[in-house]
């Protein structure tokens, strides 16, 4: 319930970078506003202050339907703490949850819970320097439980009971979250935060806060904390759904008028971080830092967005953004690229300041190299500037992206709404309406001239201001550089002669000739589905099913028979690997760069894959794109290519990855857990560095081509906002012209399964004391759709249990999980899996407490309210799914491949009756035996 700015961001192992493009029709523009004018305010959303200062925000919204969104926004955060109050404004986040004036201790979770609200993913908040927000998505259709959700927000702003005897008990579960952040992020963290918040109050108050003040402090302190900041003038309530705004609001009117401001309140200061005008350069190890990473941060006073010239500027930094990053995703494809991952681009900061960052993931021994590598491009870009065709192609994404905004913009989700808000009351930049942010980004864009998007190179990368901040392996910290040799790189690069980028692009069409259309042999409508199902004259199966939950958005997915399990251990990694290396190997005529270049300005994306059971592809389009999609579908099975310098980069920076993944303890525990289950087995345990030579290029390439070879046995699932008549000369030509063999194929049975009977496992790892428990069961299972509702039932059972027991009772932990899943190919199988962390103390209790837990369903099964909460769950969930593109995707495919009719979402609401107190006692004995459960725990090194 914590949400820390990331000031630093630690690159992702990001093989290849899909393009994201759209294209809709416009509506007619507005009057054109002047760079002078302040940005208007989004004028559908009913603004307002009460005369205490309570602000609220309140907008209608129907998607999703017959629900709504409530956040609470207080100007409270960790920075507002005096020395003995740090850590108070998160722990006082919490306390919000364990006791209010309407739902005294946790009658809040549990009455919410009953509603299908689920605690964690729908009831949050999060607590950081300067705010406290509270989130609430609750069903709108239920006055008695709307009325209640505006209570909830009524205790949440004054009227958190604070009871002494609860806030003890929630010390133990902030001391866990604090423990369960803690680890070579955070101990370098504490290291570096006060250089590059340049020792500002920033450095000193994380809101996480400190163990001696969470353990130790008054009670009466946290209570003074909520009297002087939890006041109505600091506060503003957001409200977003399918709710009758006038009728919300006086609602808001009567419910929030009598907050009262304390007399004496204390002024709510604004702090900042001081440019000091220096140069600052620090290098931290840690024994558990896997890789190094070099990061220049230079500071700049914050740009405000108020006018529409700032926002131009802002679109400016956008494209430069996105100019930047395709550079260096097209370094990346070199056959021996400098680094892992780079990068770098202009944005915010924390707060009254922005950054210019570059950043560099090295490889093992080559931090220069890789240094070097990032400051030559951004001393090309300075130097020489992007090119016409990159600003032409950074300009088609960005209207493609807006305009499939706008086309969206009556399927906009509320959800969406509430960032917007949050920033106008909290920062107070303006919300502009979709209208505007339409008619404002595609006008603007036109104006923006690559001399404006060129001069921000020499605007933001400075030389002052400049903080170089390296974090690497502890083993490495005598070969690391210090500033004066890091300065000289610097130099260097400045002194060099850099050439002008070369843009390496082609037009010429993708597939050299269009397939002969196929027809359809087989047709079957399933009319309470809104399904047709199709057979192709080629053997391929077409599912369609035409929606209108979005304007503009075509999901595809397709899978068949086979896999990697088709091939031997030997085979295994060159198989494994096949797709990616040859979805990032470009296609037909293009190479992965020029496809990219080619795609741009289209709203489109197709990926092959192959897992162990199977091969396919996953694809998403517009309208305006879907020929280009289905092209694209076609060349992945017929021009397929294989790119010799993408394959040995990918393996390099594979291998540079794994160097040093061991040091993390997370990573050992999990590769502990996978060996003893699946006794080392290559295909369940992670890649080590040796193994990157067994993937063979030329292997993986044939094993690719062989597994896209005969689309006879694939079924294609198409849902989105098409017409069959739409779709069929797509389908047909497409689909239908894919090549076939009428091979006959299966995914195989490797037999690789736990053994039969469990056993105890402990790995000593780490320098924190804090440990880590997996718990699991494992077996052969009845696979039905009803005994799957009921092993669903024991999974939400139980986690409601856990959190009431290990977290509420006990304070042992911070979060626990429960989660089953079961399988029908190649066998029918499932997992039952129990999973938190805690001081290592408390491993063993708490254990026996999960344990207790579980004996208790098996011995009298669940009572009748848990169960209740389940069915609730279920049913608002299944409200909103069955208006998603991707449920519908992903249930119909996944039905499909299990042979299964999918009708049976249908009654899914009327079989949840059949979950009873009896039936979920029984498949709890029939599952989880003792004789079948596996403990793996992580403990801290022995010192």
């Amino acid at each position: 319930m914590n949400r820390l700015i990331s000031l630093l961001t630690f690159p992702l192992f990001i093989l290849f970078l899909a393009p994201q493009v759209t294209i809709s029709s416009p509506p007619p523009l507005a009057d054109s506003l002047a760079l002078t004018d302040t940005l208007p305010m989004d004028a559908t959303v009913l603004r307002g202050k009460l005369p205490n200062g309570f602000s609220y925000y309140i907008r209608h919204n129907e998607e999703p339907k017959d629900r709504v969104v409530m956040y609470l926004a207080t100007k409270v955060g960790s920075i507002l703490e005096t020395d003995n109050e740090r850590g108070l404004a998160h722990f006082l986040e919490h306390m919000q949850f364990n006791g209010t004036k309407n739902f005294p201790k946790n009658e809040l979770v549990d009455y919410l819970q009953r509603a299908g609200v689920r605690f964690g993913s729908d009831l949050n908040a999060y607590t950081s320097f300067d705010e406290t927000v509270y989130q609430l998505p609750i069903p709108s259709d239920d006055p008695a439980l709307l009325e209640s959700g505006l209570l909830v927000m009524r205790d949440w702003a004054q009227d958190a009971l604070l009871d002494g005897e609860e806030i003890d008990k929630e010390r133990g579960v902030v001391l866990n979250e604090l423990l369960g952040g803690r680890g070579a992020q955070q101990r370098m963290r504490d290291q570096y935060f006060p250089m590059i918040l340049n020792d500002s109050r920033y450095a000193q108050r994380l809101p996480i806060g400190t163990r001696e003040l969470i353990e130790g402090f008054d009670h009466e302190t946290l209570r003074n904390f909520h009297r002087n900041w939890y006041r109505p003038n600091l506060q503003a309530l957001i409200i977003v759904g399918d709710i009758d705004v006038a009728d919300m609001e006086q609602r808001v009117k009567t419910l929030f008028a009598d907050l009262e401001n304390p007399v004496d309140a204390p002024d709510r200061a604004e702090y900042d971080i001081p440019l000091t005008g220096k140069n600052q350069f620090m290098a931290v190890t840690d024994a558990e830092m896997p890789q190094t990473v070099v990061q220049v941060i230079v500071k700049h006073p914050e740009a405000t967005v108020k006018t529409v010239a700032d926002y131009r500027m802002q679109l400016t930094k956008s494209l430069f953004n996105q100019m930047a990053g395709a550079r260096f995703a097209e370094l990346t494809r070199q056959s021996d690229p400098p680094f892992i991952q780079g990068g770098g681009s202009i944005g915010g900061f924390l707060r009254g300041l922005d950054a210019f960052t570059m950043y560099v993931a090295a490889k093992p021994g080559e931090i220069q190299r890789g240094f070097e590598a990032v400051v030559t491009e951004f001393e090309r870009i300075k130097r020489h500037g992007f090119t016409a065709t990159e600003l032409e192609r950074a300009k088609s994404n960005f209207l493609t992206s807006v305009e499939s905004a706008y086309a969206e913009r009556d399927k906009r989700e509320s959800e969406s709404y509430v960032g917007t808000y949050l920033n106008h009351f909290l920062q107070g930049e303006r919300a502009l309406s979709n209208e505007d942010r339409y008619r404002l980004g595609t006008s603007l864009i036109g104006t923006i001239t690559l001399d404006d998007v060129n001069a921000l190179a020499n605007q933001y990368y400075t030389d002052t201001n400049r903080d170089i901040l390296i974090l690497a392996p502890e083993k490495d910290r005598d070969s690391l550089p210090d500033e004066q040799t890091v300065n000289g790189w610097l130099a260097t690069v400045k002194a060099s002669d850099i050439a002008p980028y070369d843009d390496n692009v082609q037009d010429v069409p993708l597939l050299k000739t269009q397939p002969q259309p196929g027809t359809v042999t087989e047709r079957r409508e399933r009319p309470e589905l809104g399904v047709t199902e199709m057979r192709l004259s080629n053997g391929v199966r077409v599912i369609l099913k035409p929606t209108d939950f979005k304007n503009d958005e075509i999901r595809i997915t397709a899978f068949s028979p086979g896999g990697t399990s088709l091939y031997g251990d030997h085979d295994f990694l060159s198989a494994a690997y096949a797709a990616s290396v040859v979805g990032g190997s470009g296609l037909g005529p293009y190479d992965a760069t020029q496809l990219t270049k080619y795609l741009s300005g289209k709203k489109v994306s197709v990926r092959p894959y192959i897992s162990e059971l199977s091969e396919g592809f996953n694809a998403t389009s517009g309208k305006k794109d879907l020929q280009t999609a289905f092209e694209l579908i076609y060349a992945y099975f017929t021009v397929p290519r294989l790119d010799m310098d993408v394959f040995e980069g990918y393996m390099q920076r594979i291998k540079a990855s794994l160097a040093n993944r061991l040091d993390d303890p997370n990573a050992v525990f999990s590769d502990t857990i996978n060996a003893v289950l699946y006794d080392h087995n290559i295909r369940r345990t992670s890649m080590t560095v040796a193994q990157v030579d067994q993937v063979d290029p030329q292997r993986a390439y044939a094993i690719y081509q062989e597994r896209f070879a005969d689309a006879s046995d694939f079924t294609v699932t198409i849902v989105g906002s098409f017409t069959e008549a739409e779709m069929m000369p797509s389908v047909l030509q497409y689909l239908g012209g894919l090549p076939a063999t009428a091979r006959q194929e299966e995914g195989q049975d490797l037999g690789l399964y736990p053994p039969q009977h469990g056993l105890e496992r402990t790995v000593y790892r780490g320098k924190e004391q804090k440990s880590s428990v997996r718990l699991y069961y494992f077996g052969d299972y009845d696979y039905s759709e009803a005994e799957n509702m009921q092993l669903d039932a024991l999974e939400s059972i139980l986690n409601i249990k856990l959190i009431e027991r290990l977290r509420e009772a006990e304070s042992g932990v911070y979060g626990v999980s429960a989660r089953a899943s079961y399988s029908k190919s190649p066998r029918f199988r499932y997992s039952f899996s129990v999973a938190y962390g805690t001081s290592p103390d408390m491993v063993e209790p708490l254990m026996l407490s999960v344990l207790d837990e579980i004996n208790k369903i098996k011995r009298d099964g669940p009572e009748q309210v848990d169960i209740e909460k389940f069915v609730s769950e279920q049913k608002r969930q299944l409200e909103v799914q069955l208006r998603e593109n991707g449920f519908w995707l992903g249930h119909l495919s996944g039905a499909y491949q299990r042979d299964e009719d999918p009708a049976y979402i249908l009654k899914y609401v009327d079989e949840l009756g059949k979950v009873t107190p009896e039936s979920v006692k029984a498949v709890a004995n029939k599952y989880l035996g003792e004789e079948r459960l596996f403990k793996f725990v992580l403990m801290p090194e022995v010192q």
